[in-house]
């Protein structure tokens, strides 16, 4: 999940920010099932590793790792140990990662119990496991989180997510930043990797019409903290200190760090796509009809997954008193006015897999 001290993950499990999620993931999973099916492993006893980059609390992360675990079932001994290590911050939520992996019934150690999960409290933009240690590595929702120190970031006061921005000069230096998030994480991951191994991404997208998606979520969010401010709960300072560091990739921007001879670090990329994925807010709302609750599964996953960072621009930070009721105002006034005017969110992913070089 994301790489950044004070953003909450989008993950509680039976939310409506999982079941969003799971819409990108399914397709994704399928993917790394397959990757599983085919990458090669080391011979017993040596283990087989498994990497799971920005883990979060491990919702993510369970059905994809479940269904390689699977895959390798079908090629080796049931005694073949499967090391899993799930890396994050060190601030990260370790406790509850591991009370999922006892707990969740679609967890990989409830089914394999040649299985053994670890963990590790260290940053993706440097190396964090052995060199040529990792079979096959997994990645979903954390590399579209630019890099902290979210300070380092310029200031723009016309939206909250810089792609909705007038401001040229914060445009070109985000994708500056994230330009360089993506060489770093790949050079360490290039590392990391096996010869033959395999890396599957799965992020936050541009399409090829250069639209990054989310505009009627996006829109609503700033409608509701320009009154906030109207109505004196905000500052305009603390408005324009309110930005999203999110930014999605085009097929373009993700193949650039390997040109022009197609590979960087021993990587290639041997499968990229950019999709659209389902919206199924929307897909229930055209069953029901019920926008009220369009409406509110949208905003409680905006507000899971986007609100706590929003409310970290408060002028008390840390814990500024207002930060609880800022967070339901928010989410209160994003649902009213997505069931005011319900629209389709369009959700544009890209999956990226890399491959090492054998040998």
């Amino acid at each position: 999940m994301p790489e950044s001290s004070i953003v909450v993950r989008p993950e509680p499990a039976g939310t409506p920010s999982r079941r969003l999620q799971a819409a990108g993931l399914a397709h994704a999973t399928t993917v790394f099932e397959q990757l599983a099916a085919t990458v090669p492993l080391p011979p017993a006893p040596r283990p087989i590793v498994v990497a799971d980059y920005g883990a979060a609390t491990g919702y993510n992360s369970l059905l994809p790792i479940g269904a390689a675990i699977a895959a390798f079932r079908r090629r080796t001994r049931p005694d073949h140990a499967v090391l899993v290590t799930h890396t994050d911050l060190p601030d990260n939520d370790f406790t509850a990662l591991f009370r999922t992996l006892a707990d969740d019934p679609d967890s990989y150690t409830r089914k394999d119990a040649a299985s053994f999960p670890s963990a590790i409290g260290r940053s993706f933009y440097a190396q964090i496991l052995p060199s040529q240690s990792v079979n096959l590595g997994w990645t979903s929702w954390a590399t579209m989180w630019l890099r902290p120190p979210a300070e380092e970031l310029p200031e723009f006061d016309d939206h909250v997510h810089v792609d909705h921005s007038d401001d040229a000069a914060a445009r070109q230096e985000y994708l500056r930043r994230a330009a360089q998030d993506w060489h770093d994480f790949l050079a360490f991951r290039g590392r990391e990797l096996a010869p033959g191994g395999k890396l599957l991404v799965l992020t936050a997208g541009v399409d090829a019409a250069g639209r990054s998606g989310y505009q009627p979520v996006l829109d609503a969010i700033v409608t509701v903290l320009d009154e906030q401010v109207r109505e004196g709960f905000l500052s305009r300072d603390e408005l324009a200190r309110m930005t999203i560091p999110v930014l999605g990739r085009s097929e373009k921007e993700l193949r650039a760090p390997f040109a022009p001879a197609g590979r960087f670090e021993a990587l290639t990329i041997e499968q990229l796509e950019v999709f659209d994925a389902e919206d199924r807010f929307w897909s229930r709302y055209q069953l029901d009809r019920d926008a009220g609750a369009l409406g509110t599964q949208w905003a409680t996953f905006t507000s899971a997954a986007i609100f706590p960072t929003l409310a970290a621009a408060l002028a008390s930070r840390p814990g500024d008193p207002r930060a609880a009721e800022f967070v339901q105002r928010l989410e209160a006034g994003v649902a009213a006015r997505l069931a005011n005017s319900p629209q389709q969110v369009q959700i544009p992913l890209a999956l990226v897999v890399l491959a090492k070089r054998a040998g």
